[in-house]
């Protein structure tokens, strides 16, 4: 029997602390509950998720590029302030064949002047930001049908 595919979900920087921080922003679910809620949909879709947190950009860097080698369907990422600044990661989503999903709970054109340039729009497949928790699920309905 073949195995179902696999969708990396890849979160960066102060995402472990969702939940608590800022909520009137970033709402009330803690990221055990967004992936609580995509492992639901995931059996649903009929695919397997690898769902990952790090505060550090050269971890995001090498999980994109495993995703790559492990020829995953696709990536859904939300880089965190990461996405505002990190060349690497640019470098790492452009490098990669594998489709890169951007994914934001908020809404950053409508947030700080520094949070308006994303450095990942340009090489993503696609952007979902300002729906909360629900861009994940709205990004890995789209992600299980590349």
């Amino acid at each position: 029997m073949a195995s179902k595919p696999v969708i990396f979900v890849l979160n960066g920087p102060n995402l472990n602390l969702l939940g608590m921080r800022e909520p009137e922003i970033y709402g009330s679910a803690t990221l055990d509950d967004i992936a609580g809620q995509l492992e639901d949909q995931a059996a649903t879709l009929n695919v397997e998720l690898e769902i990952r947190q790090s505060n550090h950009e050269g971890h995001l860097v090498d999980w994109l590029q495993e995703a790559a080698a492990d020829a995953a369907q696709a990536v859904i990422l939300n880089a965190g302030a990461l996405t505002h600044t990190s060349i690497a990661l640019h470098d790492a989503v452009k490098a990669i064949e594998t489709p890169v999903l951007e994914v934001h709970l908020s809404n950053p054109a409508a947030r700080e002047e520094f949070r308006h340039k994303s450095l990942i729009s340009p090489v993503a497949k696609g952007t979902i930001c300002g729906f909360g928790a629900l861009g994940y699920q709205l990004a890995l309905n789209a992600a299980s049908q590349l």
